[in-house]
């Protein structure tokens, strides 16, 4: 909602400084979004008269121009506008000012070798419309010299406030100003409206065939006006909220839209044939709007109608055919009550964002429906002329009555505030409310323009933004001795700190549907006939998702459809596997492909490689200790061994990870072509998906806090070791050997080389790992480094059968 100062004191009178009324705008709930102060933007430009324009020696579409800027000796320009010449009033930018079309700030300059101390401005480089085709031309009559912005009548800012859909009363200024002067900002400007006198019987009548869309209706002919541009501060006060000036008519219904927030519609009286009807649209009908589009109708949509078929869309758009012109002499003015719902519902279909609807669908005063048409109809005599005839109205032309029982003890017990009844009442009156009684309960009557006020909360809220929100007093909650409990479940932690996990490895996080189509439900272990949506939102989304990698493999895809080979997505969400409260999961996933991979270059040299089931085991441990799952106690243990495996995995290059021989956490590995084809996916890819409600909980001991980061004062020492074992022994199981050697300085190990070949025997294979040892007391010696890096040999040894490689 925009509106300027001047505008705002036509309702307020008020000396208040600007500032002050954007603040306390915004204290009593209408939000000031920003101020718009034009005439401080345009201060340094001028009005300045072309003397001479001469061609530019070195180029033949630059003009060499001579200006009178008012200020002494004229100053030299160098313009390439087309329409510059000598006698044209335009627009002078001295150096040093910034222009904001541009967003340059002038200097004074050389081109093609003459020099140019200043600009001739157009309306684009100035942001005052879109025009950039020449310079501004002023009337002869422009004062050189004077200041543009003052002249063009810019110093009137415009302010900007956000409505909440409650408050449909501050859609005028007329009600704002009401606000303010209940806040006590100014006197509150509300004459009364006259009636005007009809000369002469509406020959047009008005017959409603569904009043629970249409509650009231009035209608008025004025014969007779003449309909030209509107006057300079009907436009400039148009012009100003970011309105294009049309014609007279239509201008003053935009000027009631915004002043006393009462959309109206006129109709060019002859282009109507017979009387108006409003009724439902017929199925098919179709309207050419105003806004230039056609809109194909449905019996859902309220439509104003004469003999020639629709003319309007209520409450939300006219048509073109019976708009009006230039040519328009004889004037049908509408003013009327639409049903709320349907004006929201019909606008969001065809997709018309108007001002009128977004009055309407809030809801209008119903009692300002004849005042408001009275008030046009002044407007359209004065600037236009013309006869009125009598107002022909149909329904309802006031509002149900509503009166709260209020206790006045309601404002302390809802708000902690001590509001005297002198002071209720001053506020309530000051806001149209009637205030009757002074015993503990009082009865108040809502005003009809407040349909958001319904009861004894809404009265305390209207009381208690007037006097202040920063009166209500701190008053924090009762704590208790009980100790604080935990305010997120465990699951909610391990969802977050597995999102954490996986993000910190480089993985982007995607959502996705949580719906899948029955096929590829079924390949990923769901399309139960239990999981099938009764109504899905469509075919291919009919299956609640038994799995996230269907949705991450399709995100996946459309990435490399667009040329972004290598991606590396995630998702942590739930997933579904049965219609029972303990079949519904919450899972984390990842897919890789191309060279998106987690481990880099690492100790060798061969630069990026592709994705492998590696990356997807790395992501799905980093995944599981960022949940806090004890990872010391996770098997990693091959696919065909698993129970339950999945088929959507290469049952040669995947792998289950599990506690125990129950608890089976997830999968990873590569996915199987087949899954592959089956979702139409083109590369290869590596996934992963656990299942984060299996992680064990965490037994709380006590303990003694630990600090946040415990480095240790002495380097890291790291040795490698290669052992030849049987092709039959897991890498794990060396690597748990290797860490039980000495778990107080054994820090990590890793394996970093897997050979089979030339050299090793075809039953064996050679596995090397580095074992880093962390001192934490003194800085170990060579002897101590030897003695357990025989250990680490001794129990490799012994628990796998494998001999250190030479």
């Amino acid at each position: 909602m925009k509106f300027t100062l001047s505008w705002l004191k036509d309702h307020l009178d008020t000396d208040e400084p600007l500032e002050k009324l954007a603040d306390k705008l915004t204290m009593i709930g209408l939000e000031v979004e920003g101020i718009e102060d034009r005439a401080s933007r345009l201060a340094p430009f001028v009005i300045a008269r072309v003397i001479s324009a001469e061609q530019h020696p070195n180029a033949d579409r630059l003009r060499v121009c001579m200006v009178d800027t008012g200020d002494g000796a004229p100053v030299q320009v160098v313009c390439g506008a087309p329409n510059a010449r000598a006698g044209l009033t335009s627009v002078f930018s001295p150096p040093g000012s910034y222009i904001p079309g541009k967003d340059i700030t002038l200097s004074v300059g050389t081109i093609r070798g003459v020099e140019s101390r200043g600009m001739l401005c157009s309306a684009a480089e100035l942001e005052l419309s879109n025009d950039h085709d020449g310079i501004i031309e002023l009337p002869d009559d422009a004062p050189v010299g004077a200041p543009y912005a003052q002249w063009a009548g810019f110093g009137d800012p415009v302010i900007e406030i956000n409505l909440t859909p409650n408050r449909a009363d501050a859609t005028g200024v007329h009600g704002i100003a009401r606000d303010l002067a209940a806040a006590d900002m100014g006197t509150f400007k509300d004459p009364t409206i006259k009636a005007v006198q009809g000369q002469f019987p509406c020959p047009v009548t008005v017959n409603v065939e569904d009043e629970t869309l249409c509650p009231g209706f009035a209608l008025r002919l004025v014969r007779g006006v003449n309909n030209g541009p509107s006057p300079d501060w009907l436009q400039r006060r148009l012009t100003a909220i970011g309105l294009r000036p049309i014609n007279t008519l239509v201008d003053i219904t935009n000027f009631m839209t915004y002043d006393r927030g009462r959309p109206l519609h006129v109709f060019d009286a002859a282009k109507v044939k017979g009387n108006l009807t409003v009724r439902r649209a017929r199925d098919g009908e179709q309207l050419l709007a105003l806004d230039g589009k056609t809109y194909t109708l449905d019996s859902t949509t309220c439509v104003i109608a004469d003999d020639n078929g629709v003319e309007s869309l209520a409450g939300i758009m006219g048509g073109e055919a019976s708009g009006c012109d230039e040519t328009t002499t004889d004037v049908l003015i509408e003013s009327a009550l639409w049903n709320e719902i349907n004006v929201a519902q019909t606008g969001r279909r065809l997709g018309i964002n108007s001002d009128a609807r977004y009055r309407f669908e809030r809801g209008v005063d119903p009692a300002f429906m004849v005042p408001g048409l009275e008030l046009a109809t002044e407007l359209v005599m004065e600037l236009c002329g013309g006869t009125p005839s009598e107002i022909v109205v149909t329904g309802k032309t006031h509002g149900d009555d509503r009166i709260i029982d209020f206790p006045l003890n309601e404002v302390k017990r809802l708000s902690g505030i001590e509001v005297p009844l002198v002071e209720a009442r001053r506020i309530l009156s000051h806001l149209g409310f009637t205030v009757a009684g002074s015993g503990p309960v009082v009865k108040i009557a809502v005003p009809t323009w407040r349909a958001d006020v319904t009861g004894k909360a809404d009265i305390v809220e209207e009381i208690v933004r007037i006097v202040g929100v920063d009166r209500v007093p701190l008053t924090p909650f009762p704590r208790g001795d009980d100790p604080r409990k935990a305010v997120l479940t465990p699951l909610q932690l391990r969802t977050r700190r597995a999102r954490r996990a996986l993000a910190a490895r480089g993985l982007t996080e995607a959502v996705t549907w949580s719906f899948i189509s029955n096929a590829q439900a079924t390949l990923f272990g769901g399309g139960k006939p239990e999981l099938t949506l009764a109504n899905p939102i469509a075919a291919d989304l009919s299956d609640m998702r038994p799995s996230l990698l269907p949705g991450l493999i399709a995100a996946a895809q459309a990435n490399i459809d667009r040329g972004l080979g290598d991606v590396a997505l995630f998702e942590v969400g739930q997933v579904f596997r049965g219609d029972r409260p303990q079949d519904q999961f919450v899972a984390a996933s990842c897919v890789r492909t191309g060279l998106a991979s987690s481990r880099g270059p690492g100790r060798h040299w061969s630069g990026s490689a592709p994705v492998d089931a590696f990356d997807a085991k790395a992501d799905a441990l980093a995944a599981l200790a960022g949940a806090g799952a004890p990872v010391q106690a996770i098997q990693v243990t091959p696919l065909s061994e698993a129970k339950n495996a999945p088929g959507w995995l290469h049952p040669g290059r995947a792998g289950a990870l599990q506690i125990g021989p129950h608890n089976m956490l997830g999968f990873f590995g590569e996915l199987h072509p087949r899954a592959l084809k089956a979702l139409n996916a083109d590369a290869p890819m590596v996934a992963f998906e656990i299942i984060l409600d299996r992680l064990p909980e965490t037994k709380a001991r006590p303990t003694r806090a630990k600090p946040a980061l415990d480095l240790s004062p002495f380097h890291p020492v790291s040795r490698d070791f290669a052992f030849i074992v049987d092709r039959t022994v897991k890498a794990q199981d060396i690597v748990r050997a290797a860490q039980g050697a000495d778990r107080k300085l054994i820090a990590h190990v890793t394996v970093f080389d897997v050979y089979e070949g030339k050299g090793i025997d075809d039953d064996k294979k050679s596995v090397a790992i580095a074992v880093t040892l962390q001192p934490r007391d003194k800085t170990l010696t060579d002897q101590e480094i030897e003695a357990v890096a025989a250990r680490i040999v001794a129990d490799v040894t012994k628990k796998t059968g494998g001999t250190l490689r030479g």
